[in-house]
């Protein structure tokens, strides 16, 4: 293709799910091309599926890619919206005698497979009706048989492309399955649906696509099309044929695997951005320099199908896990609020003072280097928000006399307005010297008192924060 062409890519999803990872990462390379190559990165919605495509499907896929950053250049095109251009090409091949019209009916192309299958052949149409003359078309029509329109395959034909992650990609046309069917099934004076080959090649030069960047399991499909294309008189794209996504076990990622919708890992409590790089590097090796932790920005700047790898790429958690704490510790506290906050209103927190901007920024400034999921933010905001049940080792600890002690001399010098940092330790001292005990007796009293547990985030920043929100007395009281 002539340098001078401009780079159009595009995402062509089906809306009769939601999106998918694997989409999703196809929608990244496809964006990263574009940008390093200051091009366009288009949208098409491929709804022709009437039974299984539905709108809340197209909006999920919608909101998925805006969430993740991908934002397209045009205004989606609907592939349904297009039928008429679709049967007009089909209507082409039709008269320049590239397709035809074939009669055979669901009974005898099962019984053709059944044959084939006997003698140990691989299943494909057997082009019976390909050399139809008038007569026995009239005669099939006579009947009320109706026609599908099928394609003409050269079964001697090298179909072959350089492809732009494999190379020089070549494809017989024996191995193809025969006549392709490019119309269901329709009166013989009508032509029905088109089918995925036939409209995504008369899409694709429609929107002037210059690349097509899709996953290998459409390597077959590409073969068809370029035949599709040069009986079109249309120039092709550059195609380039991405890795799958696999399992740990080396199989193709799947629904059996668990989560495999992009949603769902948004509602597990994964960032956007964390996703994106991860989806990056499933299949794609970054240049020295640029590291594994990058924005989409970063990575478009460098980008290219040079470093996209043949083999598949196996899903790793433990990565994406560790891409994800990288995004939250670097977090600005006003940013982790916007985002912890609706997870927080959900369960009914942020109402009175425990609303107020500053204080929950100052929360998420104590809880964002311990996060590696944003629902970690859920977890351990909770006893900020509700008041704990203790677990063992504070019931134990509450009945210590020492940390009694130790807690009620702090509770007698509690003042009630605001308490900085060196008028907290002071205090702190004060009650261990009183209650004759070592302030770390104090310490671990304290934190069982106000976390209900011996564990939890720095004891002073906490204390102060549920100071200012007035429920340390009430937690320390409630602890003696």
């Amino acid at each position: 293709m002539p340098a001078t062409v401009p780079v159009r890519v595009r995402l062509a999803p089906s809306p009769t799910g939601t999106l998918h990872i694997g989409t999703a990462r196809t929608a990244v390379f496809n964006w990263l091309f574009a940008r390093h190559l200051g091009g366009a990165f288009l949208l098409r919605i491929e709804d022709t599926d009437r039974e299984r495509s539905k709108p809340e499907f197209t909006e999920n896929i919608l909101d998925g890619l805006r969430w993740l950053g991908l934002t397209w250049d045009e205004e989606p095109v609907v592939q349904s919206a297009r039928i008429e251009a679709h049967r007009e090409a089909i209507k082409q091949l039709l008269e320049s005698g590239h397709a035809y019209r074939c009669f055979a009916s669901d009974a005898e192309l099962a019984a053709m497979r059944e044959r084939q299958q006997a003698e140990g052949r691989a299943p494909r149409y057997d082009n019976l009706h390909r050399d139809l003359s008038p007569e026995q078309q009239q005669a099939y029509i006579a009947e009320g048989r109706e026609a599908v329109v099928r394609f003409r395959i050269d079964d001697g034909a090298t179909i072959t492309w350089n492809d732009l992650v494999r190379g020089e990609m070549r494809w017989a046309g024996s191995d193809l399955g025969g006549d392709m069917v490019i119309a269901r099934r329709a009166p013989a004076d009508a032509i029905g649906d088109p089918l995925y080959n036939l409209v995504v090649v008369v899409d694709d030069a429609a929107m002037a696509i210059s690349h097509v960047i899709r996953g290998e399991d459409h390597i077959a499909n590409t073969g068809k099309q370029l035949l599709l294309y040069a009986a079109l008189g249309l120039t092709p794209p550059v195609f380039a044929h991405t890795p799958l996504i696999l399992n740990q076990e080396g199989r193709k990622l799947s629904k059996r695997d668990g989560v495999t919708s992009v949603g769902d890992f948004r509602a597990m409590g994964y960032t956007a951005e964390a996703l994106v790089n991860y989806m990056t590097l499933l299949g794609w090796s970054p240049p020295e320099g640029i590291g594994e932790r990058f924005s989409l920005e970063q990575a478009a700047a460098v980008f290219s199908f040079e470093r996209v790898n043949r083999a598949g790429a196996r899903f790793d958690w433990d990565k994406l896990n560790w891409l994800n704490a990288q995004v939250l510790h670097g977090l600005a506290p006003d940013d982790l609020r916007q985002r912890l906050l609706p997870l927080w209103q959900a369960r009914g927190w942020g109402e009175g003072t425990a609303a107020d901007g500053a204080w929950q920024e100052d929360l998420c400034a104590l809880l964002g280097p311990s996060l590696s999921l944003l629902a970690d933010g859920v977890d351990q905001a909770a006893p900020f928000f509700t008041t704990p049940e203790p677990d063992e080792a504070a019931l134990a600890l509450r009945a210590d006399a020492g940390s009694r002690a130790a807690l009620t001399a702090l509770l007698e010098r509690l003042p009630e307005g605001p308490v900085d940092v060196e008028t907290a330790q002071g205090l702190l001292a004060e009650a261990a010297t009183a209650a004759g005990v070592k302030k770390g007796v104090l310490m671990k009293g304290l934190r069982a008192a106000l976390l209900g547990s011996l564990k939890g985030p720095d004891l002073l920043t906490t204390w102060l924060l549920l100071h200012r929100l007035g429920s340390d007395r009430e937690r320390i009281t409630a602890a003696l």
